[in-house]
């Protein structure tokens, strides 16, 4: 069975960095598309960065463009958000995703998701 397993989140000042890691495993990913979203409270889940599993292609929210950078690692079914400059509306509960998809921006184009971890930006 598919499983998603987020980690690296946690309390972190304005300005600073986190890298969240999200372990697949249950499947083989090669057609797949990796996303990250968040959600935080009251708000609606937000797309963030997704990437093609095969072949590397990148993609990008507009807030977060130049910011968080999304990579992964085949060998090691690793996908991973590099969060930099974070600001405290960045808190959030954060979420990897995995499907075989071509709207990547969307909640309901994914098949599955992690249980989350929570970011926390002081200010």
């Amino acid at each position: 069975q598919v499983q998603l397993v987020e980690s690296g989140g946690g309390l972190v000042q304005a300005g600073g960095s986190l890298r969240l890691s999200c372990a697949a495993s249950g499947h083989t990913f090669s057609n797949y598309v990796m996303g990250w979203f968040r959600q935080a409270p009251g708000k609606e889940r937000e797309f963030l960065a997704a990437i093609r599993w095969s072949g590397g292609s990148t993609y990008y929210a507009d807030s977060v463009k130049g910011r968080f950078t999304i990579s992964r690692d085949n060998a090691k079914n690793m996908v991973y958000l590099q969060m930099n400059s974070l600001k405290p509306e960045d808190t959030a509960v954060y979420y990897c995703a995995a499907g075989r998809t071509s709207r990547y921006t969307a909640v309901s184009g994914y098949d599955y998701w992690g249980q989350g971890t929570q970011v926390t930006v002081s200010s």
